[in-house]
């Protein structure tokens, strides 16, 4: 197996994957904090922190970071999920020093200057305007909100509009202080990298960075329940989702295959039922999103509104067939 790993005195991570015959390298930064960790005051500030990160440091602007990468044929981008924040870049293998250093810039010395985070926070108020008028989207945040009710789990990771508005650069610098830390960092590489080089510049970056408090997180509480929002659409949209199990329960892979058996691809029973055999969408999906504690197994389509109730409707699939003398 071509994965190694190292944990620094400081709990530091690294995880590298040398892949012979790759010509690029991928290389992320991981902490370990998202939405779910954030109070109900804090509502979006950890994807928030994700977007002023590349607005500038004392020693670079927000385009020179873009095109340091952009320049070398690379690119830089990042996300914020429920439980982690990613830093993330791909690029040409002389490259990786330069991707880890900037992260390490805009991690630990970026300015939050007062006008970048006006625009910025401009910038997410028409991204949450985008989901609301996005019924793909608008749909998730719906089942996530019936399934978590009044918890972390259940809220947009982007915030709302009220608590965006209210962040400032005080807030942001409190956060970063309780939970960046080198020891909620997980440093990963995959393709052409070497884990010795990737290892030692990770420490010379990140390992003087402090320690810090395990973030913590309220225990999910699944309810779950029926939500619904009309929208201007020619379709409706609809999911279907059930309690699935977290990443650490001993049946999480299982059900990431049965996620894929039930609605993986055009073989999967759904898309052999629902779009071969009825008619009723132009796809359908399943999907299984594990977290640290709970999870969620769900089916989504968009259908013609007068065929929503049909495609709800409660039926057994076809059984697959064995293979063998039996």
């Amino acid at each position: 197996m071509s994965v190694e790993t190292t944990t620094l005195p400081s709990g530091l991570r690294i995880v590298a994957d040398r892949m012979d015959g790759a010509e690029t390298a991928s290389v992320a930064v991981y902490v370990a904090v998202g939405s779910r960790n954030e109070s109900a005051e804090q509502h979006g500030l950890s994807h928030l922190i994700e977007h002023m990160a590349f607005k500038g440091t004392r020693t670079r602007d927000a385009r020179t970071i873009a095109a340091e990468i952009e320049e070398a044929g690379g690119d830089i981008n990042a996300e914020t999920a429920s439980e982690h924040t990613a830093y993330l870049a791909r690029l040409l293998p002389g490259e990786v020093d330069r991707a880890l250093e900037i992260f390490a810039d805009i991690l630990t010395d970026s300015v939050f200057d007062p006008h970048e985070l006006g625009r910025e926070k401009n910038v997410i108020l028409q991204e949450i305007a985008a989901v609301e008028d996005d019924p793909d989207d608008l749909v998730m945040e719906l089942m996530d909100r019936a399934a978590y009710p009044d918890q972390p789990l259940g809220r947009p990771i982007l915030g709302t509009k009220k608590t965006v508005k209210s962040f400032d650069a005080g807030m942001i610098r409190a956060y970063l202080d309780r939970f960046y830390g080198a020891n909620s960092l997980i440093v990963s590489a995959a393709g052409a990298v070497d884990h010795a080089e990737i290892a030692r510049a990770a420490e010379r970056l990140f390992g003087a960075m402090p320690q810090v408090d395990a973030p913590a997180f309220e225990p999910a509480r699944y309810r779950g329940g029926e939500e619904k929002s009309r929208h201007g659409a020619e379709q409706a949209n609809v999911v279907i989702a059930f309690e699935s199990v977290g990443h650490r329960d001993k049946d999480a892979c299982a059900a990431h295959v049965f996620s894929g058996a039930v609605g993986g691809g055009m073989s999967s029973r759904l898309f052999q039922e629902v779009r071969e055999k009825r008619g009723l969408a132009y796809t359908i999906d399943s999907f299984n999103w594990s977290y640290d504690d709970t999870g969620l197994f769900g089916l989504q389509a968009a259908t013609d509104p007068r065929d929503a109730s049909e495609f709800a409707r409660r039926r057994r699939l076809p059984r697959a067939r064995r293979r063998g003398s039996d």
